[in-house]
């Protein structure tokens, strides 16, 4: 009882580099023992932390960053277009409440609707990228992996100002929309943020995906696609964590961004 007391004392970082160390040993312990030679590639589908780190360093930089520019460029335009329509959405809830229903099922719709299905309807529809430009789908599956996860979220945290606090604003005279600028997005401020905290590396794995249906000659989605061709399973694991990295700080950044902004909420560790 007193180690698991004292584990739960360690700062946050000690306990996430503890959880790295384990999954890193998992991995690898997996990799040379049950899952030694599984697959039909040679050494395995499943290769070591070493294999797929030594593949990292014979890569180098500059393969590894010409792809993620892009990739990133992409879920970060996705990103800012979903996350804008669903927060103008929520905020239009609140001023107009009678579209409350309508707008949650568009946003049901956008999360129902599997990406891999909508995916080629929307390549066909936007067309292939030309020479050096972001593709248009991976934007397009970037901001429509994002955009429910906003409106909901948004929409609890709007709805969290105290009834006392609006009654305020209507007592001086102001309507639904002086109560939104004044009282429900400050209420909602945490809410909003940790939807966006989420929306990240979700944004990055709806670029990748928008990837995989072509029209691109750069990005971790089609550089996962030619090296599974070329049964290059080390780089294929290489390239997915590289992936992973990015959705993590990607998390971590608006983690940080809501420790900043909110610093009134408790509970949080330092």
């Amino acid at each position: 009882m007193r180690g698991f007391a004292s584990f739960r004392t360690l700062p946050s970082w000690a306990t996430g580099l503890i959880g790295v160390v384990v999954v890193v040993a998992l991995w690898w312990l997996g990799a040379t023992t049950v899952f030694r030679g599984i697959g039909t590639v040679p050494g395995g589908a499943i290769p070591t932390p070493g294999a797929v780190l030594s593949q990292l360093v014979s890569d180098g930089w500059a393969f590894y960053l010409s792809h993620v520019s892009i990739t990133v460029g992409e879920a970060s335009v996705g990103f800012l277009w979903g996350n804008a329509a669903a927060l103008v959405l929520a905020g239009l809830v609140l001023v107009v409440p009678r579209i409350e229903k309508v707008a949650l099922q568009i946003a049901v719709i956008t999360y129902c609707i599997p990406i891999v299905a909508i995916g080629p309807i929307a390549y066909i529809v936007i067309g292939a990228p030309r020479g050096g430009e972001l593709s248009g789908t991976a934007i397009f599956l970037a901001a429509m992996s994002v955009f429910f996860t906003t409106v909901v979220g948004s929409l609890v945290g709007l709805k969290a100002a105290t009834p006392a606090s609006l009654d305020l604003v209507s007592v001086y005279g102001g309507g639904r929309f002086m109560q939104l600028r004044k009282v429900r997005l400050m209420a909602g401020l945490p809410s909003v943020l940790s939807a966006l905290q989420i929306a990240a590396p979700a944004a990055l794995l709806g670029a990748i995906l928008g990837e995989y249906l072509g029209g691109v000659d750069r990005g971790l989605g089609i550089a996962m696609l030619a090296a599974g061709s070329a049964a290059n399973v080390d780089r294929v694991w290489g390239l997915a964590l590289v992936a992973g990295l990015l959705a993590g700080l990607g998390y971590g950044l608006f983690g940080l961004i809501s420790r900043l902004a909110t610093p009134w909420l408790t509970g949080r560790n330092s």
